[in-house]
Formats: C-alpha cells, sequence, structure tokens
C-alpha cells in the first residue's frame, strides 16, 4: 500500500487523533480524516497548528515520519518511528560494518548520483557525455573526488553559468532545492528508521553535528529526480515555495521510479533500497538496490 503525505498548513488548524484516525480541523469544522496507517509523512507547515504529544506519539507509532518546517516553510527537523524488532541484531552489524564495504558501496552511490545527472542533462547538451563518462571512472570511496567534478560541470549545465549551489541561499533554484530535498530526506530516514537501521551511521557522511547522515548518503541518487522538477518548475516561472510548488515537489515520494528490476512509487522503493543495505550489512548481498528514474 502507498503511504500519504499529509500537508498541514493555512491558519487556524487543530490536529486529533480518534478512532486510530488523524482528524484535521480547521476553524472549528473537519476538513480531513486519515487512517493513521495509511499515513507516510506528516508535515507541519503552519506556525498556530495546535495538537498533541498524543497525536504526535500516534503518527510515530504508526510508523509515519513527522516533520516540521520553520518560518522559512523549509523542514526544520524530523521525528522518527523507533519500531523494529530486529533492531538490536541490525544496528550491531551497522555499527561493525568494516571501513572496505562502506567504500564500495558509497562508490556505487557516487556512480549512480552521477549517471542520473546525466540523465537529467538534454540529450544534445554535450555536459551530459561529459558527466556519463565520469561515472565510469569513480573508484572505492570515490578518492578523486568524481562526485565534485561532476557537480561544478552539472549545475552551469542545468541552471545556467551564474548558478551556485547554496543551500543557505534564499533564491529561486536553491529555495526549490532545499525543499524537495529536505522531504526527500525525510523519506529516506523514515526507511532506515523502519528497517531497524540508524540514520546517524553513515557510510560516507559522518559529521559528528549531522544527525542523518545514513539518510544524507542514501539521498545523494535522488537529488537529481529534485533537480528535474525544480527546472520545470523554473520553466514555467515559478522559483518560489508556493502551495503549488510544493505539491509538486511533495509529488516527487510517489513519482515512479525503478529498483532492481520492480517498478513503483519512490516510497515503497526506498524500503526496497534500505532493505538492500541490511543485507550488504549482513554479507549477504554486494551491490545496493538504488532507484533511478523511469523517465
Amino acid at each position: 500500500m502507498i503511504k500519504r503525505t499529509v500537508e498541514i498548513s493555512g491558519q487556524g488548524n487543530r490536529l486529533s487523533v480518534s478512532l486510530g484516525s488523524l482528524i484535521i480541523k480547521r476553524d472549528g469544522q473537519e476538513v480531513a480524516r486519515v487512517p493513521l496507517e495509511d499515513l507516510g509523512v506528516l508535515i507541519l507547515d503552519a506556525a498556530d497548528t495546535v495538537y498533541t504529544h498524543w497525536v504526535l506519539a500516534e503518527a510515530l507509532a504508526a510508523g509515519a515520519v513527522v516533520v516540521p518546517c520553520g518560518r522559512d516553510h523549509l523542514p526544520c527537523g524530523l521525528f522518527l518511528p523507533q519500531d523494529n524488532s530486529l533492531m538490536t541484531q541490525r544496528l550491531a552489524a551497522q555499527i561493525s560494518a568494516p571501513l572496505p564495504l562502506k567504500k564500495r558501496l558509497w562508490k556505487q552511490i557516487v556512480q549512480a548520483k552521477v549517471r542520473h545527472q546525466a540523465a537529467v542533462l538534454p540529450q544534445d547538451s554535450p555536459a551530459r557525455g561529459r558527466i556519463a563518462n565520469l561515472a565510469t571512472q569513480v573508484r572505492s570511496g570515490d578518492p578523486a573526488n568524481v562526485e565534485a567534478q561532476a557537480a561544478r560541470i552539472y549545475w552551469q549545465a542545468l541552471f545556467g553559468l551564474s548558478f551556485r549551489r547554496n543551500p543557505d541561499a534564499e533564491d529561486g533554484p536553491n529555495t526549490l532545492l532545499n525543499y524537495g530535498y529536505a522531504v526527500l530526506r525525510a523519506a529516506v530516514a523514515r526507511a532506515i528508521a523502519g528497517a531497524g537501521l540508524h540514520p546517524s551511521f553513515g557510510l560516507h557522511h559522518h559529521n559528528r553535528s549531522n544527525p542523518f547522515a545514513l539518510a544524507d548518503d542514501l539521498l545523494e541518487p535522488l537529488r537529481p529526480i529534485v533537480d528535474r522538477k525544480a527546472k520545470a518548475l523554473l520553466e514555467f516561472g515559478q522559483a518560489n515555495i508556493t502551495p503549488n510548488t510544493k505539491r509538486e515537489l511533495l509529488s516527487l515520494l510517489t513519482e515512479e521510479v525503478e529498483v532492481a528490476g520492480l517498478k513503483g512509487p519512490l516510497l515503497v522503493a526506498l524500503e526496497r533500497t534500505v532493505a538492500s543495505l541490511v543485507r550488504c550489512y549482513a554479507g549477504e548481498q554486494a551491490k545496493l538496490d538504488l532507484p533511478a528514474p523511469c523517465n
């Protein structure tokens, strides 16, 4: 079953839980009722939204990830479910994973990201071939930082010579990218927690102030999916975070992708990807099953 993404925005919202469903009221009137078992991601983007601890606890117990947003309407944190009977066993395997294994998996992630970046660019773009060629040059652990080499070519080819990717910038492209990445990061973190792994212990990312290092690792091949959507929105003159651009970026969670020969929505594919990582940690599989766009 495809889990639902629910965004709470606007004013006068009050959330409650009754008979296994999330009740959404606005100005005292019920506007929606969502079964908790159907809830995958709950995004809270309204400063005056009222909800109790019970609402948060019940959403997490049902396996949803809860994402509060800040003043800039961008996600500012994550609440993750933590209910997996195999967590101790899988967490031990994750923590003890040898460095050579992590480097090999990181190579696969970088290769997939670079290939997907090339696929975003037009067929007649000279940069497309250059980036695709770089994907073949990635070695274990990416010691030559091919990821950065590809990025320098990719961003200018995608958004123009003057564009600079800056997560702190508030211009159109960067704002759209920031929102899209944050949404997918939350979905990846949800899949990680659901599989009994911990998002803090990464394969490559390891900043001590980053509690979602593994989520950021697995997010990398997905970034071009957001980039393509941001590019399309910009071409239609939509350069800011609005209800429509948020709706378009949230729709990426149900976009069809292919993983391990199977096609389906991204939210489902993420569970397959993390399951393959569990098998890699256990020595049962050598290659990650990473999602790839279907178009």
